[in-house]
């Protein structure tokens, strides 16, 4: 810009309207260069030049008090950059907190309720959570040492910049975990658990592991449950948990792992946690049951 120019054309050369120039010029932050006899305002390249840094300002949204602290060398824009940066990361994860629960509202058609119970839990603090985690696994699982590794897998460790997908997660595993009908379940499967392995009990080899290595190559082979051909893999089911008698406590305590709650845990735990999904066991037990039945 060479020479002086009016309002109005800095305006048309800028793309900013005569309003917020004249606001911005007498609020001390863009000074005309100088006036027409008349006392319009006139710009130079310098004005303009520091009204472009103002409008970029503006749009990272910083307030036009911190600007001008900037423009009088008050404080450098790094810092004011550094601030505002931080300021902004609190906000990112407000917003995509509020996101996740709208989100959560419109997939589950929730009602008034239910809204406000996501909306609280999506805003509890850390010391919050951590207290909500350790309720849900001392109500579920107890203090038995046997049990050490199964509350280390089962124990969410949201980061403290969730994504979206962990937001989400987050918000359907807390919700579940305050269900009484879910601790009581998994307290019952680890009641069964810790039995398995007490030596005064009958010994229990821990099933999920033999159950899918006996039943997975029938699966593969497409035999059915009810079929003559699952008949020898039913009769090494019951010969490892003990016999044919305790047939009816094996599909009751098959029936219960295979509570679709349990995967659905599971899957939560992975996606906050980032560990890769685990495999369907529902496959697994439907078979089993099948057959069992």
């Amino acid at each position: 810009m060479d020479t002086l120019l009016p309002i109005g054309e800095l305006a048309l050369r800028t793309g900013l309207s005569v309003k917020t120039i004249r606001a911005w010029s007498e609020s001390g932050l863009v000074a005309p260069a100088a006036r027409t006899g008349a006392g319009y305002r006139l710009y130079d390249a310098d004005a303009a030049a520091r009204l472009d840094l103002v409008r970029t300002l503006r749009e990272l949204g910083l307030d036009l008090a911190t600007i001008r602290k900037v423009l009088d060398r008050e404080s450098t824009l790094a810092e004011v950059a550094a601030a505002h940066a931080e300021a902004l990361e609190v906000s990112i994860r407000l917003q995509r907190r509020r996101h996740a629960v709208l989100t959560e509202v419109v997939r589950r058609g929730c009602d008034a309720e239910q809204t406000a119970l996501l909306h609280r839990l999506a805003g509890l603090t850390g010391a919050e959570r951590t207290r909500l985690v350790e309720d849900f696994l001392d109500s579920a699982l107890g203090d038995a040492p046997e049990l050490a590794g199964v509350v280390r897998s089962m124990t969410p460790e949201p980061p403290a910049d969730p994504t979206r997908d962990q937001l989400l997660a987050w918000l359907e595993w807390a919700e579940l975990a305050g269900d009484p009908d879910f601790r009581a379940l998994l307290r019952r499967l680890a009641e069964e658990y810790v039995a398995e392995r007490e030596p005064a009990g009958p010994p229990r080899p821990h099933l999920v592991a033999r159950i899918r290595g006996l039943v997975t190559p029938a699966l593969a082979a497409g035999i059915p449950p009810r079929s003559p051909e699952a008949a020898p893999v039913v009769r090494d089911l019951l010969a490892l948990y003990g016999g044919a008698e305790l047939r009816a406590e094996l599909l009751a305590r098959l029936k219960t792992l295979n509570d679709p709650r349990r995967q659905r845990h599971l899957e939560l735990l992975a996606r906050i946690n980032g560990w890769p999904a685990p495999e369907p066991l529902a496959p697994v037990l439907d078979w089993v049951v099948g057959a069992l039945s």
